[in-house]
């Protein structure tokens, strides 16, 4: 095999991750801190005193993990007692071997160390006695589904009139309807409040009628692959959504979930969520419980129709959940068969693996610096458990499978300028079936 790419990293000064680690993430580190200190007083009232005691113990704790990133200490064991923890440490042994030296902030991959700091936030609130399941992101991903509740509603006005019939839809219009949900599904994934900063970002528009304005903006658009691959005739199809962001994000995983369900192109969907609170806004299953909940309790009839309609699905298990522990792990995904092979077996029985959002993108490509016109196969190194795509807006400086020229010409034309790969202004729909 060829020698890979560095990985992204801090220590190159000026790059989109050296920023990330000195300001993106120690700002995330203040606000959590802030959650806990604004809720001294109703952890004291659900907990008595020691609530109280226990948050004031986990911002210390947080508050001398803030001091190790600015201080580019090395990267040290976990110490709870969380069923990954073994699978952390090796890692940390792992890298520790590969670099020759202990891994830090400003020296390591961007991957490990931002992935390492939600994973420490999480240890924080282990090592409590009440607070172990508290989610500091709660109210965040709460607001953002909350404040979407126009775009919501029309979406949902949108998707019930087109399929109240099924059975009169052409192949043609539900083809129309796929195209349609999948673009408003890319851009959903906007509303990321890790890129933020934990800062407000809502969906505030009518998502259909953006659509045609937008797609100029997709850079990479390989949906009449997929259409071609999730359009097979074929006796049972599963289909896998690793989702990335609760809010509005999520509501848009949900409707074309539904598309794909009421038009027969899917018979099961598979969710694959996170097992803790991770990159702010992420989705964990109580986030995704928490959204039917809303949803069914609305008092516009189509966002509650379909609010009770999936709640039967989860129920009788047209919909499945998942949260296995690699998604919250620092791995790349061509390390998945290795170190989760109960996870790349369950995904080789979809007929498609849908990826949501930058993270995941990162970990499939292995978070490298690639040259930009690297075929998107390629940069998978190996990670094919079935026909896979990603729905991507970019939020780190790191793309592939784009044509010679296509970047500069980017970079020459947009707004940005040269922070157009971070700016989630533009996006990629990629798909692969063999390497």
């Amino acid at each position: 095999m060829d020698t890979l790419p560095d990985s992204l990293s801090a220590k190159f000064k000026g790059s989109f991750a050296y920023k990330t680690v000195k300001d993106r993430i120690p700002s995330i580190l203040v606000k959590v801190i802030d959650v806990l200190a604004r809720n001294y007083g109703k952890f004291k009232e659900d907990y008595g005193e020691e609530g109280v005691e226990d948050a004031k113990g986990v911002v210390g704790r947080l508050s001398g993990l803030r001091n190790e990133m600015q201080t580019d200490k090395p990267v040290v064991p976990l110490t709870d007692t969380r069923a990954d923890i073994k699978i952390w440490n090796r890692y940390l042994e792992e890298v520790r071997a590969a670099q020759g030296s202990d891994p830090s902030w400003f020296t390591s991959a961007w991957l490990y160390v931002e992935c390492y700091m939600y994973r420490r936030i999480q240890q924080a609130l282990e090592e409590s006695t009440r607070l172990r399941t508290f989610d500091p992101f709660r109210a965040q991903k709460a607001a953002g589904l909350l404040n979407s509740e126009s775009p919501i509603a029309s979406l949902a006005s949108y998707v019930h009139e087109a399929t109240q019939d099924p059975s009169t839809l052409t192949q043609q219009d539900i083809h129309t309807l796929f195209n349609q949900l999948i673009q408003v599904n890319l851009w959903g994934n906007k509303c990321d409040l890790s890129i933020s900063g934990g800062s407000e970002n809502y969906q505030k528009h009518d998502p259909i009628q953006q659509l045609a304005s937008l797609k100029p903006f997709i850079i990479i658009n390989q949906t009449d692959q997929v259409w071609g691959r999730i359009s097979q005739p074929k006796s049972s199809k599963r289909v896998d959504l690793v989702v990335d962001n609760a809010g509005f994000e999520l509501f848009s995983d949900l409707v074309l979930a539904e598309l794909l369900l009421v038009t027969k192109l899917a018979d099961v969907i598979h969710f694959h969520l996170k097992a803790m609170p991770w990159f702010v806004s992420d989705a964990t299953r109580e986030d995704f419980m928490w959204t039917l909940d809303v949803l069914r309790a609305s008092n516009h009839a189509a966002v509650s129709h379909y609010g009770n309609r999936w709640r039967q699905w989860v129920e009788d298990g047209t919909w499945v959940l998942h949260e296995h522990d690699f998604w919250t792990c620092p791995h790349d995904y061509s390390q998945m068969e290795a170190v989760a092979p109960d996870l790349y077996a369950d995904l080789a029985k979809s007929h498609l693996v849908v990826f949501k959002g930058d993270l995941n993108y990162r970990k499939i490509t292995g978070d490298l610096k690639w040259p930009h016109t690297v075929p998107f196969s390629r940069a998978l190194r190996g990670f094919l458990p079935s026909a896979l795509c990603t729905l991507r807006t970019l939020k780190a400086d790191l793309i592939v499978g784009l044509e010679e020229g296509q970047a500069e010409r980017i970079e020459r034309e947009a707004e940005e300028a040269a922070d157009w790969m971070v700016s989630g202004n533009w996006a990629v729909v990629q798909y692969c079936d063999q390497l």
